[in-house]
């Protein structure tokens, strides 16, 4: 394997400072791969209008094909954060407007292509912000194949579209996993809450490990919902990745509540709660229930 740095001419990038990531990864057999370390692209998806797709321009490596917009990981950088950057500088997809569902990753051991899959939250028309689209669509699911695919893009298409239909979420019972840590939290429970949203966030953006939530792929961000109830309901927390839902009354109802919407909203729903009777009635609603240990060792570890 070698690494090549190709001369960019100024019908390409524009000459500047440029990232170490952006070289060829060339294989003993000569097949190359565009990245040193790996590659990333965003699969947005409206549920309204299909996926974001970039027709390539012709001196593009698989040039007037269609594909996800993407490019090279920057030296240091997430596949996350290489995703939302290369869409944002190849399509003007703006700040927040994809929520992060998961991410596909393909590993070759010398090289990686990571797919994010992401759901539009806010609306937005893309913009041609580079030299190397020819055009940017949104394209129905079922039109999707009938276009000149991108070759990599053509075969992950299949298991990236089957993906799409996947939605998990996770509803936890924040004072059954707060009270199964004897950590002083019964002085201060609005401030233990707020602990643990912290760091339920953390999780939320950093993803899950697919094992851990019996599904397939490498990395997931499911929806996060955290109830309070009694004197938690004072906590004063805006975090990202988390959805706050105070009961009114009884805690175990709202959990019930707010499960039952996201299961009739069609997500995979997972409760996070050791109560017998909550685990029976999340159960009822087809929901899967984990145990509050299954959460506190995926969490990050309290500060």
């Amino acid at each position: 394997m070698r690494i090549e740095y190709p001369e960019f001419g100024a019908h390409r990038r524009p000459e500047g400072p440029r990232d170490p990531g952006d070289a060829w990864v060339i294989t003993d057999e000569g097949e190359r791969y565009w990245g040193r370390y790996g590659a990333a692209g965003l699969l947005a998806y409206d549920r309204s209008r299909g996926v974001l797709l970039q027709h390539r321009v012709s001196w593009s490596h698989h040039g007037n094909t269609w594909g996800l917009p993407g490019g090279a990981r920057h030296q240091g950088e997430s596949a996350c954060d290489g995703a939302l950057r290369e869409a944002q500088e190849e399509a003007g997809v703006p700040d927040d407007a994809v929520r992060a569902r998961l991410e596909s990753v393909l590993d070759l051991d010398v090289w990686t292509y990571t797919t994010l899959v992401g759901d539009v939250v806010e609306p937005f028309e893309p913009v041609i912000s580079d030299p190397e689209s020819r055009a940017l669509e949104w394209v129905a699911l079922d039109e999707i194949t009938g276009r000149p695919l991108h070759p990599g893009f053509a075969d992950a298409w299949p298991r990236l579209r089957a993906l799409l239909e996947v939605r998990p979420a996770v509803v936890v019972d924040a004072a059954n996993v707060i009270g199964s840590v004897p950590d002083g939290w019964w002085r201060d429970r609005a401030g233990a809450a707020a602990r643990l949203i912290e760091r339920v966030s953390s999780l939320a953006v950093a993803g899950v490990d697919a094992s851990a939530l019996d599904l397939a792929e490498q990395t997931w961000f499911p929806e996060f919902s955290v109830v309070v109830e009694g004197q938690a309901k004072a906590v004063d927390a805006a975090a990202d990745g988390v959805r706050i839902v105070r009961a009114a009354a009884s805690g175990d109802d709202a959990i019930v509540d707010e499960a039952r919407r996201l299961v009739e909203s069609g997500r995979q729903v997972s409760v996070v709660t050791s109560d017998r009777e909550l685990t029976d009635r999340s159960r009822a609603l087809g929901a899967e229930v984990h145990g509050t240990r299954w959460l506190l060792d995926l969490l990050p570890a309290a500060p």
